[in-house]
């Protein structure tokens, strides 16, 4: 069975999508089978930094949840982005991605009526299985709601992205005290947009003792991702830059914990 990491921030405006997506790239250009699930329905995103136009898409999550289509037809293979100028290591790759609705009609149907959140459930796990997946990411809505209680109580891991701000540490220690009630097997915070000049060790430290939870990474402030304008999946692009060797190593903490 593959390993669900659910990515998820209290507050919007975190990077958690642009995080998720150069994650699940990173993880799959290792020749793993990767899935990232778009369940911020309400506002819909990640698919831009797969280079997926809103035509391409058949099927969304939508469908799934309103009984049009198995999950699995909304899978959207784009592995090629991997092989494109990436170096693997020898072993076919797999990523897929299931998008949320962009139609606008489609949202505010979500909005007005709702779903039946149960089904993520079982989404989840016929993905898992009909795709092979060795790791299935879920870029959550941020805040709380049902479908992202769900989320984190069906994870394996949840990484919790946060930026060093006041309003980012209230929100998070709300998650974290969510994620130990219902039972998380991992979990592990982010900071994300860290500015020029911060002590990274001493930001390190005083994160942990505040939540009793390990930070992966930490990821600073960047004019290069900035300009990148979630135009593109940033890693795979600049194999060189900081930002990416940062991902690297919280990639490399979720693949051993996967072996």
């Amino acid at each position: 069975m593959g390993i669900v990491v659910s990515v998820h921030s209290f507050r919007g405006g975190t990077g958690k999508s642009n995080v998720t997506a150069n994650l699940a790239a990173t993880i799959a250009r290792q020749g793993k089978r990767v899935g990232v699930v778009d369940t911020d329905i309400q506002s819909p995103g990640i698919h831009v930094l797969f280079g997926l136009k809103q035509q391409q898409v058949k099927c969304s999550l939508n469908d799934f949840l309103w009984g049009k289509c198995p999950i699995e037809e909304a899978a959207c293979d784009v592995s090629d982005i991997v092989c494109n100028g990436a170096q693997t290591n020898g072993a076919a790759p797999g990523l897929f991605l299931i998008p949320s609705s962009l139609n606008a009609g489609e949202i505010a149907r979500v909005l007005r009526e709702g779903f039946d959140v149960s089904l993520l459930h079982d989404g989840f796990r016929s993905l898992l299985d009909g795709l092979r997946l060795d790791y299935l990411f879920i870029d959550t809505h941020p805040g709380v709601n049902e479908e992202t209680l769900l989320s984190i109580a069906l994870s394996d891991v949840l990484l919790v992205i946060l930026r060093p701000d006041n309003q980012d540490y209230q929100g998070t220690a709300v998650t974290v005290e969510l994620a130990r009630k219902l039972d998380v097997s991992q979990m592990l915070l982010l900071v994300n947009k860290v500015p020029d000049g911060t002590n990274l060790g001493a930001l390190r430290e005083n994160v942990e003792a505040i939540y009793q939870t390990p930070v992966a990474g930490i990821l600073p402030l960047n004019l290069d991702v900035a300009r990148a304008a979630s135009g593109e999946i940033f890693c795979l692009r600049h194999p060189d830059h900081p930002f990416t060797q940062e991902i690297d190593r919280v990639a490399a903490l979720l693949l051993k914990g996967g072996d």
